[in-house]
C-alpha cells in the first residue's frame, strides 16, 4: 500500500454483485421448474453439470458477501439478508455460519481450532492413501459442514436461526409447488459439485502446501470466470475488503509482488496431483498454535 497507494481505491462494494446473484438465483428457480417432470437420472445429470456449477459459484458470491462487500461496510445487515437470498438455491443453510467461521480463516490462518478450514488429525491419518483421498474429495461437504461443530463449536446466532427459517420455508414452498424432485436438484447439486468437481479444485489449491515454504496459492485460469476470482487468493488475504472482480487489478497494479510466486494453472490438475502424489494429503496444511489457542 506504501509503494501503490492507489489499491486503496480498489476497496469497497461492487456495485455488480447484486444483480449477478440475484439473476443466478432466479435462473436456479426457473431450473427448478423446468426438472420438476424428469427422470431422476436426469435431474442427477443437470445438478451435477448445471445447477451444481450455478451452486458452488453462489457459495463463493457468499464469500464475497461475507466480506461486505454487496453493499458495503456501512450496510452490514443488508450483507447479511442478502447472503441468505443467495444462499436460497444451495439448499442447505449456512451462509450465517459461514460468516461467523470465516472471520476466524482470515484473522487466525491455519490456526489450530481457530480455522475450521483445517483438517482433522483423523482427516489426515485416514485419507491418506489415494483411493481414500478420493473418497475425501467427494465427502468435502460433509466435512466442511461438521468439523466445525468438533474444532471450534460456536453458540447459534439468531441470523443463523432466520438463515434456517427462510431457507426451509423456500423448500417447502417449492416442494407444494412442483414436487419432491426440483428440492432433490437444489440440494444434489450442491453436494455433488462441492465435492468431487473441477470447481472444487479451489478447496485444494488454496492453502495446500505444494511447495515447502507457501501455504496460500493463486489460480489464474478461466474457472475465475463462474468463481467470483475466487482464484486470485493471494491477492484476496492480502485484500479481503477488495471484491473478487478487481483482485485481477490488484495483480497487475503490483505484478512484482505476484508474478514470480508459486501459483496454479488448473484446478483439474490440482484434484490429479492431491490424489496421486504420495507428498500431498489433507495433512499437507501449515498448522499453527496462536496464543488465543492457547488460552481457551
Amino acid at each position: 500500500l506504501a509503494k501503490y497507494p492507489e489499491i486503496k481505491t480498489l476497496m469497497g462494494p461492487d456495485p455488480h454483485l447484486k444483480w449477478i446473484v440475484s439473476g443466478m438465483v432466479f435462473m436456479q428457480l426457473l431450473a427448478c421448474y423446468l426438472v420438476k417432470d424428469l427422470s431422476w437420472k436426469w435431474i442427477f445429470f443437470w445438478a451435477y453439470a448445471f445447477g451444481g456449477c450455478i451452486n458452488h459459484s453462489l457459495t463463493l458470491a457468499i464469500h464475497d458477501i461475507s466480506h461486505n462487500v454487496a453493499f458495503g461496510n456501512k450496510q452490514a445487515k443488508w450483507n447479511r439478508w442478502f447472503a441468505i437470498f443467495a444462499n436460497l438455491p444451495i439448499g442447505i443453510p449456512y451462509s450465517a455460519s459461514f460468516k461467523k467461521y470465516h472471520i476466524d480463516h482470515h484473522r487466525y490462518l491455519g490456526g489450530d481450532s481457530l480455522d475450521v478450514d483445517i483438517p482433522t488429525d483423523f482427516e489426515g491419518w485416514f485419507f491418506c492413501t489415494p483411493l481414500r483421498k478420493l473418497l475425501w474429495l467427494f465427502l468435502q461437504p460433509l466435512f466442511y459442514s461438521l468439523r466445525p461443530l468438533y474444532v471450534n463449536p460456536k453458540a447459534i446466532t439468531r441470523m443463523e436461526i432466520l438463515n434456517a427459517l427462510v431457507q426451509f420455508s423456500v423448500e417447502l414452498l417449492i416442494y407444494y409447488l412442483w414436487g419432491l424432485k426440483p428440492v432433490i436438484y437444489l440440494i444434489a447439486g450442491t453436494l455433488l459439485c462441492l465435492g468431487f468437481h473441477p470447481i472444487s479444485g479451489h478447496f485444494i489449491a488454496e492453502h495446500y502446501m505444494f511447495l515447502k515454504g507457501y501455504e496460500t496459492y493463486s489460480y489464474y485460469g478461466p474457472l475465475n470466470w463462474l468463481t467470483f476470482n475466487v482464484g486470485y487468493h493471494m491477492e484476496h488475504h492480502d485484500f479481503p475488503s477488495i471484491p473478487g472482480c478487481r483482485l485481477p487489478l490488484v495483480k497487475k497494479i503490483a505484478a512484482e509482488y505476484y508474478d514470480n510466486l508459486p501459483h496454479h494453472q488448473s484446478w483439474i490438475r490440482v484434484l490429479w496431483d492431491f490424489v496421486f502424489d504420495d507428498t500431498l494429503g489433507p495433512y499437507s496444511r501449515v498448522k499453527r498454535l496462536y496464543k488465543l489457542a492457547k488460552e481457551s
